[in-house]
């Protein structure tokens, strides 16, 4: 059984068949509760456990095949209204709010600083090592450049697609120095620099891409200035490969990749084979594994100081990964994997002097609607879309300078 914390500290459970668990508390009210469909389960090896929180130890760790298993849960119907406590996840007390947004450039840089910049650099390595797969239609693009061909990858990221086609210069640029470290390990050429400011003269690039990184900028002045400094470092006739993360996840009745499953679940569709160790599928059954895994939507509140002004609060909805968006500006939870240590148990949050064994991060974004990324780009005046479409949960378009 897997229970969840508002704050996104995933704990596991291992339930002893014709076991009954009784929840009361935090427990029953504040933490979420259920049974991950996978293969196989991460279980303790010791032949003395018998049930109970599973450790974070691989060592002591194995997997185990599951057979049906059946489970119901009773809960006590309430028939007047609720008094409880935990206001923050009570659905009769917790009142709607639309998010508090930036009212200023400044307020804007201060809230991407603190939900992108920050994040990025500290959460690097971890998100490195999950992207490193390129999108067939982003492949496709570039491989179709003319030999010779100067392009720009504005947000870089790790480089994954700065060494797709050997025949192009590449040269990448991101804000997050550690991320442009990694490029600079795997021999990529990039910089570290503001996607609204880029440091190469106008119109020397023949195409440019910038993948997931205009729906981290937080007013709609700043996305359209993003897109007219990518327009500006083209040249006449060069073209821009531009994706965006949807509010549609639903698109002509298909669920995306984001809804359909995580790495885990993907993980779980295959058979272990020679080429996968224990160890490696061990680290991915393992709770807070990754960035998806579900966090409650609780909204949070950053503090914004404006010089001379008293700290104005901007409140944004945290999303609960691999669900449906409800708003379009949103903080999107990223667990950091790490191990707490040998023979430690990944305890509840909140307990005193119980660090947090897996820290989460909230990255912010603008998820776009249908349409909102074709009229930003047709704001621009020099630039002509040549195509528009979606891909799997991305809205994307390719511009032409004119």
């Amino acid at each position: 059984m897997d229970f969840k914390h508002p704050e996104g500290v995933t704990v596991q459970v291992m339930l002893p068949r014709r076991s009954l668990l009784v929840m009361t508390g935090e427990s029953r009210y504040l933490w979420t509760h259920g049974i991950t469909p996978r293969k196989f389960d991460t279980v303790q090896a010791s032949e003395q456990f018998k049930g109970g929180i599973i450790t974070s130890d691989i060592g002591d760790l194995t997997l185990s095949k599951r057979g049906i298993r059946t489970s119901f849960t009773f809960r006590k119907v309430r028939h007047v209204p609720c008094n409880c406590s935990y206001t923050s996840v009570c659905d009769r007390q917790r009142k709607a709010t639309s998010p508090c947004l930036p009212e200023s450039s400044k307020e804007a840089w201060q809230l991407e600083r603190e939900h992108v910049h920050r994040v990025y650099d500290l959460i690097a390595r971890h998100f490195s090592s999950t992207r490193h797969s390129p999108w067939p239609r982003i492949v496709e693009f570039l491989k179709a450049l003319p030999s010779g061909s100067i392009v720009a990858d504005i947000g870089c990221g790790n480089g994954k697609y700065l060494g797709i086609n050997k025949e192009l210069y590449m040269i990448g640029c991101d804000r997050s120095q550690n991320l442009v470290d990694i490029c600079r390990e795997r021999q990529f050429q990039a910089l570290v620099c503001d996607a609204l400011s880029v440091p190469f003269r106008s119109g020397c690039f023949d195409a440019c891409i910038s993948i997931a990184v205009i729906h981290h900028f937080s007013t709609v002045e700043r996305r359209v200035a993003a897109l007219q400094e990518l327009t500006r470092l083209l040249r006449p006739g060069g073209q821009a490969l531009i994706y965006v993360w949807a509010m549609e996840q639903e698109y002509k009745n298909q669920k995306s990749s984001y809804l359909r499953g995580s790495k885990t679940s993907h993980e779980d569709k295959k058979e272990i084979n020679s080429d996968t160790s224990t160890e490696e599928l061990l680290e991915n059954q393992m709770p807070d594994g990754g960035s998806e895994d579900l966090a409650s939507s609780v909204p949070s509140t950053v503090n914004i100081k404006e010089e001379g002004c008293k700290p104005r609060k901007v409140e944004l909805p945290v999303h609960t990964n691999r669900t449906c968006f409800h708003s379009q500006d949103v903080l999107v939870p990223w667990h950091l994997k790490g191990n707490p240590g040998k023979d430690k148990a990944v305890e509840p949050f909140g307990l005193a002097g119980c660090p947090d064994p897996s820290p989460v991060f909230h990255r912010y974004y603008h998820v776009f609607c249908d349409g909102e990324l074709e009229a930003s780009c047709q704001a621009l005046g020099d630039v002509s879309i040549l195509k528009s479409y979606y891909d799997q949960g991305n809205w994307c378009v390719v511009l032409q300078k004119v």
